[in-house]
């Protein structure tokens, strides 16, 4: 009898425990060479393919705060030119100056 998987055999999940009908647990079929270079393959494959979606991150953060400082240099200008402008108006029609109080705790 066999005591080896068959390489085309739909029951080689590793969780089954394979069992002689004596009630022996059958050994896993030896590794070759190519099995081990394959294995260190693909596990150089995940890590590169893990550290590419890194960047792709980090490029995509980049690119989302490119697209925002324009955005936020913007809405600052438009903040400081109203305060500017409210500022110059209070000052012609005689009002006292604006003071800025900063509350530290």
């Amino acid at each position: 009898m066999d005591t080896h998987r068959r390489p085309g055999s739909p029951y080689r999940d590793p969780t089954i425990l394979d069992m002689t009908p004596e009630g022996e647990f059958r050994d896993p079929p030896p590794r070759s060479g190519l099995d081990r270079a394959l294995g260190k393959l693909g596990g150089l494959a995940l890590l590169v393919t893990l550290a590419a979606g890194g960047l792709l991150l980090v490029a995509l953060a980049v690119v989302f705060i490119g697209l925002l400082l324009p955005v936020a240099i913007g809405a600052g200008l438009v903040a400081f030119v109203s305060l500017w402008w409210r500022m110059r108006r209070l000052r012609r029609a005689g009002g006292q100056p604006v003071r800025f109080v900063i509350l530290r705790r």
